[in-house]
């Protein structure tokens, strides 16, 4: 089993994996150069300025602590194979010195699916937490 001792709860990732497929699932908005204000609050799935999503998702990383969003960011970078498993405290030393955690992570594609193969990678079954998440 690699050694890769998280200093966050795999709750609040399996929360961020969560809304980052919510996030993931929008789409760009139809027509966008030409909206109007009746359109604006139209289609739900359309990826909008003020998506509530993306503001609760930056919201909760920003009042994350710094080891928590470091954790987030080697998490995401094992899940992608940027790092192997028996290189956490490489990453995660890295990680610490990305001043910009949120903005980072909500730009990387596939956050979701990378942080959930980084759980995996530190022997914890997103997928149940997940499950737990989606139950509330």
């Amino acid at each position: 089993m690699p050694d890769i001792n998280l200093d966050i709860s795999p709750e609040k990732v399996a929360w961020v994996i969560v809304r980052a497929r919510e996030y993931e699932a929008k789409v760009q908005p139809f027509n966008a150069d030409q909206e109007t204000a009746a359109e604006e609050h139209s289609g739900i799935l359309e990826d909008r300025h003020f998506n509530p999503t993306l503001r609760e998702m930056v919201g909760f990383i920003r009042a994350l602590n710094v080891d928590e969003q470091a954790n987030l960011v080697a998490l995401t970078w094992v899940g992608r194979g940027t790092y192997d498993a028996d290189q956490w405290s490489e990453a995660l030393n890295r990680a610490r010195e990305n001043t910009t955690a949120e903005q980072y992570l909500l730009r990387t594609p596939l956050l979701a699916e990378h942080l959930e193969a980084g759980l995996e990678a530190a022997g914890i079954r997103a997928a149940e937490l997940e499950d737990d998440l989606s139950r509330m």
